[in-house]
């Protein structure tokens, strides 16, 4: 029996020493933008058409990959379970299995959906819930598979998923950092290509709940693996401070009308609000730069306008010899700078020099009186 006793921090290897991980099209490491994942799920309705035009919006939005959720529910869910009554404002059925079957694709959506997807340059990438749902997902070439929060203790499907041979990404949600090792560890023996997503499992998340910096607990835990966020906050502000923590997978809920029906519908972004997390994502990488102080070409009138420079204070006769009374700073900043100020004290004009007049070494002795 394989031993799940967790590991020490630090111990788990993958195939590469760079943080780094290539999914699809896309190589994602410390140095990239962002990979942004519209996390699509059922908000489709169950309606093929509706799924094409979410598949289209996150495309327009600049969304890297598109993802859906598989279950095969009548093996997934209890007998109780699936007959539990489900009437409610968000139903699609009668009871909760009725309710998941309406939502749930086929061979023929998810065959229409992954041609879709290739022809738009996006990655395609689902859900596994159960052995079944994983079997039936290996059909369509996915670019990954996802595990949710809830199966961070299913190593059996972890480790099922896995063996598919494309890069694993792990939500984290509602996990102990015992269970999320062990996670990890059972997906890296069998699997070096893994994203681990700090996650929290709440529906929308509060900001209080967020705790964004676990990223930076498991980027140290994990010095290997990239890390990401699975985001259910009820808008765009936190990925950027979480892209500034080591976060480079986002998962975000999208929809086209957050009123649809759904539970998800409400705290998902629409196109517009996609659009702007991948904006500012974008720029917080830019903004961020590379640490090294330079002085850009740019900031140079910046500079001499608000700048200033070492001017006579008065009418100064050729021969004065200069005080700190016959010196002033003022703007702009086109002369010699302040910092000059004490080196100027006790030398001698060489010519008459005019109020405001920028002082200057040719204009001074060298020599102090």
């Amino acid at each position: 029996m394989r031993d799940l006793s967790p590991l020490s921090p630090g111990t788990f290897v993958a195939a590469s020493r760079e943080r780094s991980i290539t999914i699809g099209r896309h190589k994602i490491s410390d140095k990239t933008d962002a990979f942004v994942i519209a996390e699509i799920g059922h908000n489709h309705q169950g309606s093929l058409e509706k799924a094409k035009e979410l598949f289209h919006s996150a495309y327009m939005a600049g969304a890297h990959a598109v993802k859906l959720q598989k279950r095969h529910n009548k093996t997934l869910f209890t007998r109780a379970f699936y007959d539990k009554p489900y009437e409610n404002e968000n139903s699609f059925g009668s009871t909760y299995g009725r309710h998941r079957e309406a939502l749930e694709f086929g061979r023929r959506e998810y065959a229409e959906l992954a041609e879709l997807a290739r022809k738009l340059k996006m990655e395609f990438i689902a859900t596994a819930f159960d052995f079944r749902s994983a079997d039936f997902l290996r059909e369509f070439d996915l670019a990954a598979y996802k595990i949710a929060s809830g199966d961070l203790k299913t190593l059996p499907l972890i480790q099922r998923v896995a063996k598919l041979g494309k890069p694993v990404i792990l939500s984290s949600g509602g996990g102990t950092m015992e269970e999320i090792r062990n996670a990890c560890r059972t997906a890296l023996e069998v699997n070096p290509y893994l994203v681990l997503l700090h996650c929290v499992a709440t529906y929308p998340n509060q900001a209080h709940e967020l705790n964004l910096h676990m990223i930076t607990t498991l980027r140290e835990e994990f010095p290997q693996v990239v890390i990401g966020l699975s985001d259910h906050y009820n808008g765009i502000a936190m990925a950027p401070v979480a892209y500034v923590l080591g976060a480079r997978v986002f998962e975000k809920h999208f929809t086209l009308n957050r009123a649809w029906k759904g539970t998800d519908n409400a705290f998902s972004l629409e196109p517009i609000g996609l659009h702007k997390m991948l904006r500012d994502l974008r720029r917080t990488r830019e903004a961020l730069g590379d640490g090294v102080k330079r002085v850009l070409p740019q900031e140079a009138e910046a500079i001499r306008k608000m700048g200033k420079s070492l001017v006579a204070s008065r009418d100064l006769p050729a021969g004065a010899v200069l005080r700190k009374a016959d010196i002033a700073m003022k703007s702009p900043g086109t002369g010699l700078d302040p910092s000059h100020f004490d080196a100027l004290i006790g030398r001698k004009t060489r010519r008459a020099l005019k109020q405001d007049e920028c002082l200057s070494l040719d204009a001074l002795d060298q020599e102090r009186r």
